[in-house]
């Protein structure tokens, strides 16, 4: 018997050992690459830099935090991003959903094929490409501009633009620019999880509250969005993190300042200010803690 088989009919009768065997690589990854170095960055958020000498003091100390929250710019700025993350996730739900039931009620075989690959094309493409490709779009000399201009409504585009907070000189230099492109990049992370919980739904519900007299509102109301519920919430996990922590979007379009993930690149980098970095990064971990905390009690966890 070759040393091969001897090892197979071993590890065939001992299954946690397989088990384990199979485990301990992608955990010992997980464990020391990922959550080993997000440990030591947030530990340096309880170090100080010393202002004489620039360099990391590693002593304990709440210095970087003090400094994050005592600074209005600071504050503006862990308040812009989640209002962003807050608005991009409610966004993907009206436009997903109205997507993922028709897919999942309408279509079959090929028909529902197509609509699938639809959703996952953009998934394709590389995300830089489609970044800068969004801000020619939305440039000044962009393909929505020449289209507002050529339906003779130039006016109405001029008139977003220059309205408070979402407006700017052109699309890709407003906030309402960086939203669309938002919610196009992150938008099929929204489609997915609901379609899964749409698909779930027994029809035999839908079929009997018809048969009751309901009316198609109320058995949306009723039977549909409850069961729905879960994988709304699961979706908007992944649109509401992806934009908390995103750094390139807002750097390509939108206005001029800073989100969250991109003073922890500017801190890191440029500034040398590791423990307010790190301070930084720790806010998101915090909201997307809480945010989980609360999507849990809505069953998002067994639609992923």
């Amino acid at each position: 018997m070759t040393l091969r088989r001897r090892l197979s009919d071993a590890l065939y009768v001992r299954p946690l050992l397989l088990l384990s065997l199979l485990l301990i690589p992608p955990l010992l990854w997980l464990g020391i690459i990922y959550l080993g170095s997000l440990f030591n960055l947030m530990l340096y958020s309880f170090y100080s830099l010393n202002d004489f000498t620039g360099q990391v003091e590693y002593r304990f100390s709440l210095s970087a935090f003090q400094q994050l929250f005592s600074s209005p710019a600071n504050v503006d700025i862990v308040v812009r991003t989640t209002l962003m993350a807050l608005v991009v996730t409610l966004a993907c739900i009206a436009i997903g959903f109205p997507v993922a039931h028709y897919i999942a009620f309408y279509t079959k075989g090929n028909a529902r094929t197509f609509w699938y690959l639809m959703v996952l094309l953009p998934l394709w493409s590389s995300y830089l490409i489609k970044v800068y490709a969004w801000r020619l779009i939305l440039a000044g000399e962009g393909v929505v501009s020449w289209f507002f201009n050529l339906l003779g409504l130039g006016w109405l585009l001029q008139g977003i633009l220059s309205l408070p907070v979402i407006g700017g000189s052109s699309l890709s230099n407003s906030y309402l620019g960086m939203f669309l492109v938002f919610t196009y990049i992150w938008l099929p992370y929204m489609i997915l999880p609901i379609i899964a919980a749409l698909e779930r739904v027994p029809k035999s519900l839908i079929q009997a509250s018809s048969d009751l007299g309901a009316r198609p509102g109320q058995t949306f109301r009723k039977i549909i969005w409850p069961l729905v519920i879960p994988g709304v919430a699961a979706g908007s996990i992944f649109t509401f993190s992806l934009t908390l922590g995103d750094y390139i979007i807002p750097q390509v379009v939108g206005q001029p300042g800073f989100f969250i993930g991109q003073m922890v690149y500017v801190q890191q980098g440029t500034a040398g200010n590791l423990p307010l970095a790190a301070a930084f990064s720790v806010v998101p971990v915090v909201i997307i803690a809480i945010y989980l905390l609360i999507v849990r009690r809505l069953g998002a966890f067994n639609a992923l």
